[in-house]
């Protein structure tokens, strides 16, 4: 074994899904691979010799004080091609907003060169505020959606891509869907193979992901064969779709089918324990057991529920039932894209899902008792839930993890977080970096134990 790095530093990572762990001048040890071997505090045995060793070796850094090492942020749910309409039209319901918003602005990108600028300039900007894994919408071009799976693997960030599935003539634009349901398969699977073969030269792992967009805009056909698809590759494909997002979404499969989006996504091959689930926002008791029975994830996009979905996902509830649960930002439905967003935003539906928001009712009558969220709930879903969750050694500081990791500057000049006493609570200092750290606090991302972002005074 070789060790590449070995970093001195305090900060935070998830012990538990409720509780946080505050460490202090840990010595990180790192291997070449990128992998954490040991994670050593200053009262072990080795602590010093190996400080002393990494320091003659050259591969010895502190972090300054007042900075924190936090793990990278797991985003379960981005639709990259939106960030070129990113916080427009949010004041539209959802269907059509996808039809004069989404749908002009994705079909741009069967132009390579401006898939190019868009998804380079949004990896760059998603890597700068500590994301370090996101499980990425392209759009129905497989061409421009290999653009976003290599530059993701250039760039540095941990990604699973999807070329998006959409063939149903009657529910898609004629200028913007899949030829048919037998060339939307055959694509998705010739990017399947593109990508792994990308991923064989990848540092920090870039992933296929089967992606229909969601049950209202692809016909039986496509469904059935991306399920076929998903269980010939179901050792290194993912797959991603949008499930029980709002009332319209959700009520449609009943109207299809007679059944839930769950249930048939089920019977169609697309619902397994490498299922990405964004929003699930009105799964049933009986879906609720589907999910935590497939170890299938639900992906809580708490900003763009906001705006679309029309009631919050019971968090805590999925949680005690079992499930996975995983965090998104789904840009451009949620416009941020910092997850330090998603936390606080979490944090507060669930707030206003346990108090309730109707003024007319009794404060007894008002809310669902049980619902909130702490931060340090909402920071586990950021992290280590999302690692979890697609099974990858992701979202912890811990040994045998990857070395994910972002320094967050408390100090940084113009960003200076409220820490003012010597001797602060670390538990106070961890809670004003969740709800009040801005992206200029984010100075140093490793990805893979790649140095990915560098900005100035982040380490030293």
């Amino acid at each position: 074994m070789t060790i590449s790095l070995a970093i001195e530093g305090s900060g935070f990572t998830s012990k538990t899904r409720d509780e946080v762990r505050y460490f202090e001048h840990a010595l990180f040890v790192i291997d070449e691979h990128g992998v954490i071997q040991s994670v050593l505090e200053p009262g072990d045995e080795c602590y010093q010799s190996e400080k002393a060793q990494a320091q003659a070796n050259g591969t010895y850094q502190s972090i300054a004080d007042g900075s924190y090492l936090l793990p990278g942020f797991i985003d379960l749910h981005v639709h990259a091609p939106q960030w070129a309409q990113d916080g427009t039209g949010l004041d539209e319901p959802l269907e059509v907003w996808l039809g004069k918003y989404t749908f002009p602005t994705e079909s741009k990108f069967a132009d390579e060169s401006f898939a190019h600028t868009v998804y380079e300039d949004l990896v760059t900007r998603m890597l700068s505020t500590g994301t370090t894994t996101a499980s990425y919408y392209a759009t129905v071009h497989r061409n421009g959606s290999l653009v976003l799976a290599q530059g993701a693997e250039r760039l540095g960030q941990r990604a699973l891509v999807g070329k998006v599935v959409m063939d149903d003539p009657e529910a898609n634009p004629e200028y913007y869907r899949d030829a048919s349901a037998q060339a939307a398969i055959e694509e998705t699977e010739r990017f399947i193979n593109e990508v792994a073969k990308l991923n064989e030269h990848s540092v920090q792992g870039v992933y296929p992901v089967i992606t229909p967009r969601f049950i209202p805009s692809c016909t039986d056909e496509a469904l059935r064969g991306l399920g076929e698809l998903a269980e010939r590759y179901k050792t290194y494909a993912y797959i991603q779709t949008h499930c029980s997002e709002s009332d319209w979404e959700h009520g449609y499969a009943y109207e299809r089918y007679g059944r839930s989006d769950t249930h048939m996504l089920r019977e169609f091959g697309l619902f397994t324990d490498r299922s990405i689930l964004a929003h699930s926002v009105y799964p049933s008791e009986e879906d609720m057991r589907v999910f935590a029975e497939t170890g299938a994830i639900a992906v809580h996009c708490p900003l763009s529920n906001a705006f679309f979905a029309g009631a919050v996902a019971p968090i805590r509830r999925y949680l005690a039932a079992g499930m996975h649960v995983a965090l998104g930002s789904d840009i451009s439905g949620g416009y941020n894209p910092d997850l330090y967003g998603a936390i606080r935003q979490a944090m507060i539906s669930s707030r206003m899902l346990e108090t309730g928001v109707n003024r007319d009712l009794a404060a007894q009558e008002r809310g669902v008792e049980g619902s909130a969220l702490t931060l340090s709930n909402a920071f586990y879903l950021a992290t280590a839930g999302g690692g979890e969750s697609l099974g990858l050694p992701i979202g912890r500081l811990e040994a045998g993890y990857a070395w994910d990791a972002q320094v967050v500057d408390t100090r940084h000049p113009g960003a200076r977080l409220p820490i003012f006493e010597p001797n602060e609570p670390a538990s106070d200092i961890f809670q004003k970096i969740m709800n009040l750290a801005v992206p200029e606090n984010v100075r140093t991302v490793w990805v893979q134990g790649r140095k990915v972002v560098n900005k100035e005074n982040g380490a030293r």
